[in-house]
């Protein structure tokens, strides 16, 4: 099996530890200690902690781009919705120190506030493409206004429900279930469904308890 790099090796366990304990929270000294690698091996492939966190978030936000490309002429199923939803919350999941403590980060950084606030737009866009599908397929009954309003708490929710998780779960700091997002989410769709589509949502949600 071919040996982790050293520069992957210290993303790794920086997002490791970002995670688990709060990026404000872990030094450059702490990182090379997990490592076990000297603190001039660390500064060799990078020169402070910050160009860490702009790496990790490079490869959030290529992510995420991938992810929130919804085709705008597809006829979205409940299924590919959820199935959507679920890799947003994975993702969410494997960078949630980002939004745990994402005013902070985003103030210390201020050269991601930007491209976070693109992320944002993308995500309501998203969520606004899907809608628009299945109102379109005669899913969704749903006025343009309530529509504005649904789009806007879906962001939100995906946005701050990774904090809201780990205040629910203080004991098991590593306990943030992508599977609870979901069902949060795929709720929010309810009032404007008909009888047999949230009978479908009831079953669907089911399995992400």
């Amino acid at each position: 099996m071919k040996k982790m790099k050293t520069r992957d090796r210290i993303l790794e366990a920086s997002l490791m530890l970002f995670n688990s304990i709060g990026e404000p929270n872990v030094t450059t000294l702490l990182i090379s200690d997990e490592l076990e690698i000297s603190p001039g091996n660390l500064y060799y492939h990078f020169k402070s902690k910050g160009d860490i966190v702009g790496e990790l978030f490079a490869s959030y936000e290529h992510e995420m781009h991938d992810l929130l490309a919804v085709p705008e002429d597809a006829d979205i199923s409940l299924d590919q919705q959820s199935f959507f939803l679920h890799l947003l919350f994975e993702t969410v999941a494997r960078y949630r120190f980002l939004y745990q403590d994402l005013v902070n980060v985003l103030s210390r950084y201020d050269q991601l506030q930007t491209r976070f606030r693109r992320i944002l737009k993308k995500k309501t866009n998203g969520f606004r493409v899907i809608c628009e599908s299945f109102r379109r397929q005669g899913v969704m009954e749903i006025t343009d206004g309530e529509l504005d309003a649904l789009c806007d708490q879906l962001t939100l929710t995906a946005c701050y429900w990774s904090s809201f998780d780990s205040l629910s779960h203080l004991d098991d700091r590593d306990s943030m279930d992508p599977g609870r997002g979901v069902y949060q989410m795929m709720h929010l769709l309810l009032p404007y469904l008909g009888p047999d589509e949230k009978e479908q949502i009831y079953l669907m949600s089911r399995d992400y308890l």
